[in-house]
């Protein structure tokens, strides 16, 4: 903005910062039956690194703790949420609002699969309407009272992150990834990425830190040394917890009962978010 600038836009030509959209300016209101407290997004620069996991497992714990839970779907075209809670079958919808489906202990979702006849149908759709079907799931689900609602990101940075990133009112992101030399060069787009929007980075968890010696307990990095800390430090935010390669999560995972995991894997990860974006009960 000039010296002689008289604060008033809509007469004048001038290319200042006074004209740069804002990020309040893109976001979509929500359903009017919806009253979600915090919204977090998981994200990873790649994918392959149990973004859903994370996800649906940080869902589980808020929820264990009191929480009115909540999971928006947005990896559109490769949803896997619904079958980590074993939640099959079509949404229901009103004049109001799509109905969100519930996991057998609370937990509110929205998904593509529960659109689909099948759930095995692929969704062959363009990234414009792609990241509509996202922005539906925000504005026209009635997801009631929220606590904290968990957004799983599909994996990158294109059309789909970039329109969460534009349409909710995240209050922050968590970052997963794995213990590869490439760790750094992913996280730093989607740190990147975030900052450009002015989306705080809540914290870093890496997955597939180890296996674990079932005999004696040795923890042994099947993929390399881990670089997160050092990635962290660099980015000047936490690393909220390192995960194993656990059969455990697997089976609970292909058994359809990620609510039935009782590891305490993500409780540091879970503390830190309660306490930078608190909720009252």
């Amino acid at each position: 903005m000039s010296d002689t600038c008289s604060g008033s836009c809509e007469s004048c030509s001038s290319s200042c910062s006074s004209h740069a959209p804002k990020r309040e300016d893109f976001l979509v209101p929500a359903n009017e039956k919806s009253n979600i407290k915090k919204v977090i997004g998981v994200v990873s620069g790649k994918g392959g690194v149990g973004k859903s996991f994370v996800t649906s497992y940080l869902a589980t714990l808020f929820q264990r703790k009191g929480y009115n839970t909540a999971i928006l779907d947005a990896d559109v075209t490769g949803p896997s949420i619904p079958k980590a809670f074993g939640v099959h079958g079509l949404a229901n919808a009103t004049e109001e609002g799509i109905i969100p489906s519930e996991s057998s202990k609370g937990t509110k979702m929205m998904s593509v699969n529960l659109l689909l006849n099948s759930e095995e149908t692929p969704v062959v759709w363009r990234g414009p309407v792609i990241a509509g079907t996202v922005k539906q799931f925000w504005s026209e689900v009635m997801w009631g009272d929220v606590d904290y609602m968990f957004v799983d990101m599909p994996p990158g940075t294109g059309d789909v992150p970039l329109t969460v990133f534009q349409s909710i009112p995240l209050d922050g992101i968590v970052i997963v990834t794995s213990p590869q030399d490439l760790v750094s060069m992913i996280v730093a787009k989607a740190v990147n990425m975030a900052k450009s929007m002015d989306i705080p980075v809540i914290g870093i968890i890496e997955n597939y830190s180890y296996v674990e010696c079932g005999h004696c307990g040795e923890k042994i990095s099947v993929f390399g040394e881990s670089k997160v800390e050092e990635t962290a430090k660099r980015f000047d935010i936490p690393v909220l917890a390192q995960l194993p390669l656990d059969p455990v999560i697997s089976k609970a995972i292909d058994k359809e009962n990620v609510e039935g995991l009782n590891g305490e894997w993500l409780d540091g990860a879970v503390a830190y978010i309660e306490s930078v974006h608190a909720v009252a009960k």
